[in-house]
């Protein structure tokens, strides 16, 4: 038990610190840029930004670059069996607004409730990895050299405040009822809580998410100076993928602004 606790923070701190930054976890292709069309596929993220900078706005493409440099997979989430597809959407929202580029679903739940939320437009600017159990998702973020935190009231939870946010870090959210599964709880390496002044026993789990990557986020800053921590070469491979998501025509637009060059410089 005692290796959710102190004793697991500072164990899970060391076995992060080996594997170091939060390199190697980037989830897109660096020279694979794939229009709509599989035979027309660029290899290089600055051929993607150049032909899109025929239709896309500077300032639109200025706000990509932003995004991108202020992206980490440093800190991940994790949402075990959540009910509602609305909270699902605001944790999306969250995640993106604060540079937390992952996102880990664990579809466990029986049921769902689809909320109007669900369509909030910020899925597309991340990645969302699906997972049907828990214990491969754990099993998957330790082995890539992150700490796995679940959000879940015991006598060993500790404070949001009391970790170091510049190691790894995946956090786990459970069901909106439920909370954390037993399995999550066992398998985590520490128990994280936000703390409260009021009556209420929790926060919304999409409240929760927000406040958590916030802290996140200023504890990245106030530690090491910086949140985002993509290299060059993910920076300019994610704002290719930024342009090819722009809407789901754009691949198609794209290979016709190619296809309209070729036939005049053969």
């Amino acid at each position: 038990a005692a290796r959710r606790g102190r004793v697991g923070l500072s164990q899970a701190r060391a076995a992060a610190g080996a594997v170091g930054g939060a390199r190697g976890r980037f989830p897109h292709t660096l020279d694979s840029f794939p229009l709509d069309d599989p035979a027309y596929t660029l290899r290089d993220p600055e051929e993607v930004v150049r032909l899109a900078s025929q239709v896309l706005s500077a300032e639109r493409l200025e706000r990509f670059e932003r995004a991108a440099a202020g992206r980490t997979n440093a800190v991940t989430c994790v949402l075990e069996g959540l009910y509602d597809t609305g909270n699902v959407a605001a944790v999306c929202r969250s995640a993106e607004a604060l540079g937390v580029h992952t996102i880990h679903t664990i579809d466990s739940c029986e049921k769902s409730k689809v909320s109007a939320r669900a369509a909030s437009g910020a899925e597309k600017w991340l990645h969302r990895q699906r997972w049907q159990s828990t214990a491969p998702c754990i099993e998957r973020l330790k082995a890539d050299g992150y700490r796995v935190v679940c959000t879940h009231l015991s006598r060993e939870t500790v404070p949001i405040g009391e970790l170091d946010w510049t190691q790894p870090t995946a956090v786990l959210f459970g069901n909106e009822h439920a909370g954390a599964s037993d399995e999550a709880v066992e398998l985590a390496d520490a128990c994280v809580s936000v703390p409260m002044d009021g009556l209420v026993e929790s926060f919304n789990v999409s409240v929760a998410a927000a406040l958590v990557f916030y802290h996140a986020r200023q504890d990245r800053l106030a530690r090491q100076g910086f949140h985002g921590d993509l290299s060059e070469d993910e920076r300019r491979a994610l704002v290719a993928h930024f342009c090819l998501r722009h809407d789901a025509s754009f691949p198609a637009v794209l290979r016709n602004l190619l296809l309209r060059e070729q036939r005049r410089d053969p």
